[in-house]
């Protein structure tokens, strides 16, 4: 496995800290527009593939039948960091499916908002499972079980008909093989894939255009990326990148992290697909890389936002708020 540089992390005009990984920017037919490192290694991609395991709760109609709205489905796609309002829209999409928090199978954790967990914190309350930051994922698959006549006890195993339904979809985007050959356990239980970086980004491509969708699911996938477009504080949570960069382009740009240094992204008017993985695991690195691979397909004008500037190259400051240095991509012009 051949890794390439990813970013540096500055400190005053010197390198202190270098990150390497890989990154490919592909259209919906996989045909390479960009790569660096190992793009064919395969990756597990974590919480990075929500929106596509969400693709049949709208495509079996269940969405519809339950009523949920752009908000909840925004949050079926979502790594929330456990703020007030991500736990509310959780727990109506669980309410609109007639059960409790006590259906989840994520388990519990503190909000990854600091903000969140101290507010938690101080009124003596312990945090439950709506506060888990895949709760509207797992909301989602009940909403999709239930919908369906399926007990949605154990809905996190991978024989379970939901479960199969969103790991089916997964497989079709990406046009890779999943099976007990490259399937672990996520962080919140359910299954994860290892699959190549350049099959990610095929499907995170194919996602944003439609190309070689059916009717049903690439209206489903358009209906997933103005749900997290029109509300992208929902899909991530306050100054996190997802957030950031959607509020910055709109519908111009799906953005979705994973765990362990993965980013993905989807331009759907280019109808091209982008995808990181960071070796060690540092989202600044991963963020920063996917900030410089969208960059080329931005206007001038919107590369010099000041907003996206601050993704390109995040400052580094001390305890007193003093600049130190920056990270940057070390991709370069290669992209």
């Amino acid at each position: 496995m051949t890794d390439a540089a990813l970013a540096e992390v500055m400190r005053g005009d010197r390198i202190e800290s270098r990150h390497g990984g890989a990154a490919v920017v592909v259209d919906p037919d996989g045909r390479l527009v960009f790569s660096a490192g190992d793009v064919q290694a395969p990756e597990f991609p974590r919480s990075a593939v929500k929106a596509l395991l969400a693709l049949p709760l709208l495509e079996g109609g269940a969405a519809g039948r339950l009523g949920l709205d752009d908000a909840e489905l925004a949050l079926a796609c979502a790594s929330h960091t456990g703020e007030a309002r991500h736990v509310s829209v959780a727990a109506s999409m669980l309410h609109k499916a007639g059960r409790t928090e006590a259906c989840l199978e994520c388990g519990a954790h503190w909000p990854t908002s600091r903000t969140a967990a101290n507010a938690l914190a101080a009124a003596g309350r312990a945090p439950g499972s709506l506060h888990n930051n895949c709760s509207g994922k797992h909301a989602g698959f009940i909403c999709a079980a239930i919908d369906a006549g399926h007990d949605p006890t154990g809905y996190v195993r991978h024989d379970h008909p939901t479960m199969r339904a969103a790991t089916a979809a997964l497989g079709e985007l990406s046009g890779a093989t999943l099976d007990d050959r490259n399937r672990a356990i996520d962080g919140c239980g359910i299954p994860t894939y290892a699959i190549p970086l350049a099959a990610l980004s095929t499907a995170f491509a194919r996602f944003g255009s439609g190309a070689g969708l059916s009717r049903d699911r690439a209206s489903a996938a358009a209906r997933l990326r103005a749900a997290a477009a029109s509300d992208p504080f929902l899909v991530a949570g306050r100054n996190r990148f997802d957030t950031r960069i959607m509020t910055l382009f709109g519908n111009r740009v799906f953005s979705k992290i994973g765990a362990e240094g993965i980013v993905v992204a989807a331009m759907p008017h280019l109808g091209l697909g982008f995808a990181v993985k960071c070796r060690d695991g540092a989202p600044r690195a991963a963020e920063v890389a996917m900030a410089a691979l969208i960059a080329p397909h931005l206007t001038a004008a919107e590369r010099e936002d000041p907003g996206f500037r601050e993704l390109l190259n995040p400052a580094l400051t001390n305890w007193t708020g003093t600049r130190v240095g920056e990270i940057r991509s070390s991709l370069g012009q290669r992209v």
